[in-house]
């Protein structure tokens, strides 16, 4: 019962800032993306403290050593919403690939387009990475990180899918670092679930892939085979059954 009172509490006091914060960010598009990022970095403090003291949800972040100096591709695990602001506050500046379609929504998605997130169009094919690789090189020259979730999608804690190439393509293209992220963040607010979790996210960074004389297929396995490998380290109970079906 505490829990849901937490999370209705929550969700009120999330809209209120939400909506005046979007239309802040929309307006700011006359001013320069770095005043437009202080924006964003005054609501998500806001965010993070509505997670913390309202919801009880902490986190933590182990492998911080592992930040590269340069602006670098971030390919995280995707488990919850969490993850969207809580990198946010982890990395150096960043914008995130996403669906064209988030842009459409009211000031949540006018504050995206006012960032300059990746934006594609998912169902084109071919195009749709020539658009990752066009936007986030421009991205990445102009300073700013890239996140993206190689598996396309939120993924429920202990389940997996094949990492996608994206994001290891845009990292030979601009030559730039690739950093593989993993979380447990699913563990408390589950994917479209009302009610949160109160406990303590883990996010563990890995040591920075140089693609140098890598291949886009490599340089993915390498990010996937770091991730999935962390992610039992970090949620272990999530991996007993697959560990006791190898055991026999």
């Amino acid at each position: 019962m505490m829990a849901f009172l937490r999370s209705l509490l929550y969700l009120l006091l999330a809209i209120l800032i939400t909506a005046p914060f979007g239309l802040l960010v929309t307006l700011a598009i006359v001013f320069p993306m770095k005043f437009r990022f202080w924006v964003i970095s005054v609501w998500r403090a806001c965010f993070l403290a509505l997670c913390k003291y309202v919801l009880g949800l902490h986190y933590q972040v182990i492998g911080r050593e592992n930040i590269p100096a340069t602006p670098s591709v971030i390919l995280s695990k995707h488990q919850s919403a969490w993850e969207t602001v809580g990198l946010q506050a982890i990395f150096p500046p960043l914008v995130f690939v996403l669906k064209k379609s988030l842009l459409m929504i009211p000031f949540l998605g006018w504050a995206f387009a006012a960032v300059k997130m990746i934006s594609i169009d998912r169902s084109a094919g071919m195009d749709a990475l020539r658009q990752v690789i066009t936007q986030g090189c421009d991205r990445l020259k102009a300073g700013y990180w890239v996140v993206i979730f190689p598996e396309g999608t939120r993924i429920a804690p202990g389940a997996k899918r094949r990492f996608k190439s994206g994001g290891a393509h845009l990292a030979l293209n601009a030559g730039a670092l690739v950093v593989p992220v993993a979380h447990n963040a699913g563990e408390f607010w589950a994917r479209n679930a009302f009610v949160k979790k109160p406990g303590l996210i883990t996010v563990s960074i890995g040591p920075a892939i140089d693609p140098t004389g890598k291949t886009a297929d490599e340089i993915t396995t390498l990010a996937e085979q770091w991730v999935e490998g962390e992610m039992r380290r970090i949620s272990p109970h999530r991996y007993l059954t697959v560990a006791h079906a190898v055991a026999s």
